[in-house]
């Protein structure tokens, strides 16, 4: 890491959660990881492959990782979260978030079972579902969610797209104000200055991923600012980014040791009662 001479002795001894990664099986994680290149218009720098991913991570010494899949169709829902409970079965550092889609036809059966199968979360992607995230038939089952007690990790943000703008959320907490909700990407990828101003107050989280090679570091620092650092989680968003690079962006920010660690990992374990 180029940049992180200075903090090498910091770095070699940091705790690490990485709260943001997609996995895919092998069958279809090339083509799922161009995919998603190609709908955001940038190279991927990984294939979505787990060993790829625990790989990438163990460069920089991550001990945990908030794994999920997006269901694109309704009809992909269960599978892809029995396989995200396999690959949690099968590597303890997974933490495990499940799926479901706003189209499917008995989304409250699937959430018992989702927590039933001991996911840590949801994980929901309103630009690749297509929905609107305050849509007025969507409450119930959100509502189902925070009695179920799970968090969601919302995709958030895209100047090109109206589902998932961060005023939809705050909609949303208007009506779930109990619900647990984890803004990706500073709060709106792309959409930070709306972020600003409708996600200061409320039951939300957000996580550093998609962001930090994309702005300005003196910007990051003032979101993590406005935001307050007990509410971020460290996130790579994993094929997407590479985990050596996004520490580096990280340890970059002129941030206090207290409130790397609060991010790095200290949130994360206060949160979903894990250790690093």
């Amino acid at each position: 890491m180029k940049n992180l001479e200075f903090h090498a002795n910091k770095v070699n001894t940091l705790k690490i959660i990485d709260a943001h990664a997609h996995i895919f099986p092998k069958k279809i994680a090339e083509k799922a990881s161009k995919s998603i290149g190609k709908f955001y218009g940038i190279e991927m720098g990984y294939n979505g492959l787990v060993k790829t991913l625990l790989n990438n991570g163990k460069k920089i010494g991550v001990s945990k990782y908030l794994v999920c899949s997006t269901a694109t169709r309704p009809g992909q829902v269960s599978e892809i979260n029995d396989y995200v409970r396999s690959e949690c079965d099968a590597h303890p550092e997974f933490i495990g978030f499940g799926t479901i889609h706003p189209d499917m036809p008995d989304p409250f059966s699937e959430l018992e079972r989702i927590a039933a199968l001991g996911f840590y979360g949801i994980k929901l992607h309103p630009d690749f579902q297509e929905f609107y995230i305050d849509d007025e038939k969507l409450v119930p089952v959100f509502r189902r969610i925070e009695r179920l007690n799970l968090p969601v990790l919302f995709h958030m943000g895209d100047e090109r797209y109206d589902f998932s703008r961060p005023v939809r959320l705050f909609n949303l907490m208007q009506r779930v104000p109990g619900l647990f909700c984890i803004a990706a990407h500073f709060g709106g990828y792309k959409r930070w200055d709306e972020a600003r101003r409708y996600l200061k107050d409320g039951n939300v989280y957000f996580d550093t991923s998609s962001t930090l090679a994309i702005v300005e570091k003196e910007y990051a620092k003032d979101l993590v600012e406005h935001f307050g650092a007990r509410r971020f989680f460290f996130g790579v968003d994993y094929p997407m980014w590479d985990h050596e690079e996004e520490l580096e962006r990280f340890m970059a920010l002129d941030l206090s040791d207290s409130e790397r660690e609060m991010i790095l990992y200290k949130n994360f374990e206060r949160i979903f009662k894990v250790r690093a």
